[in-house]
């Protein structure tokens, strides 16, 4: 009989698990389900990272099985403001607009919470991304295709929003959703994974 694997991704993106599963991990999927609003005042990096921990920690409080547990919050930064996920098209309009000809960075935080030993590791990545400048019509042709609703920053590198991008300075699995690199690093450093 199988047993569950004890890396537990607190997270429904489809992109963060096959990430995953290119880099060969054994993984199974917790969702957690909590409220993503920046606190007042709160700055970019702090916000992701508060957000991975709560992610993981709350998937581990609900999951009997598992020891390891990924939680991970990417947001979209343009001169010091956090882009969310768009409300509406019209919202989704208006990021992409202020993003058109500009570079931005990309923050992915993860945090790997082991409820054996109640260690947490959090780790910020950044990376800088350049949009091209944007027509109207590319913006509008985007935006009626829904992708950009679900996404922070109205947009997915790796979906129809490719043809964008300028050029990227950092990780592009960052932009994705999860900083591959950087995680499995951090899973063999605490055992999770062998060397």
């Amino acid at each position: 009989m199988a047993t569950e694997p004890l890396i537990v991704l607190a997270s429904a993106s489809p992109r963060r698990s096959e990430l995953l599963e290119l880099a060969g991990v054994s993984f199974r999927v917790a969702p957690a389900d909590i409220p993503e609003e920046p606190l007042s005042g709160e700055e970019a990096v702090p916000h992701a990272l508060r957000l991975a921990e709560e992610k993981a920690r709350a998937a581990a409080g609900r999951e009997a099985t598992g020891r390891w547990f990924i939680g991970a919050d990417t947001i979209v930064v343009l001169d010091g403001r956090i882009m969310g996920k768009p409300v509406d098209d019209q919202d989704a309009c208006r990021m992409l607009t202020a993003l058109s000809g500009k570079t931005h960075q990309v923050v992915t935080a993860y945090a790997v919470f082991d409820c054996q030993s109640g260690a947490c590791e959090t780790e910020a990545v950044q990376t800088d991304v350049r949009f091209k400048q944007l027509t109207d019509h590319e913006i509008s042709a985007y935006v009626s295709t829904g992708c950009p609703l679900d996404k922070a920053g109205a947009y997915a590198i790796q979906g129809g929003a490719a043809h964008f991008v300028r050029e990227i300075h950092g990780s592009y699995t960052n932009v994705v959703g999860l900083p591959t690199c950087e995680l499995i690093e951090t899973l063999r450093r605490l055992g999770a994974m062998t060397p």
